[in-house]
């Protein structure tokens, strides 16, 4: 069994005991409101995904090798993608190119500090 038929039976068990769960529920279900709703979206989400599965299946079985095509088409774009962001990153470490020269620090002379009073005067 390939693994997406395996996914996709596990998929439909757990559909199954979704219902059953929902079946034996639904007294308690009729008052809650807003949990019911969970219910609800979790079981479209399910049915989603079945028949989301149920429509890849068909089309690797009918055309394996425009899926390959495909796989190799997606895996080119992720290494692409892979070497644009390494040579990115090279990038922002690397000097900018241009003309550079080294500035020596020099020590400015020692300024005599007078030490001033201030005047509290309060104008009134």
């Amino acid at each position: 069994m390939s693994k997406l038929t395996i996914i996709t039976d596990r998929a439909l068990e757990l559909a199954g005991q979704a219902g059953t769960g929902l079946r034996h529920a639904g007294a308690s279900l009729r008052g809650a409101g807003h949990g019911a709703e969970q219910w609800l979206k979790a079981g479209a989400a399910l049915g989603a995904a079945r028949t989301g599965a149920k429509v890849a299946s068909t089309v690797v079985r009918r055309n394996p090798v425009a899926v390959a095509a495909a796989a190799a088409v997606v895996g080119a774009g992720v290494l692409a993608y892979v070497i644009y962001r390494k040579r990115r990153e090279r990038a922002q470490g690397e000097p900018i190119e241009g003309e550079s020269r080294k500035v020596t620090a020099r020590r400015a002379p020692a300024r005599s500090r007078s030490r001033s009073t201030r005047s509290t005067s309060t104008a009134e």
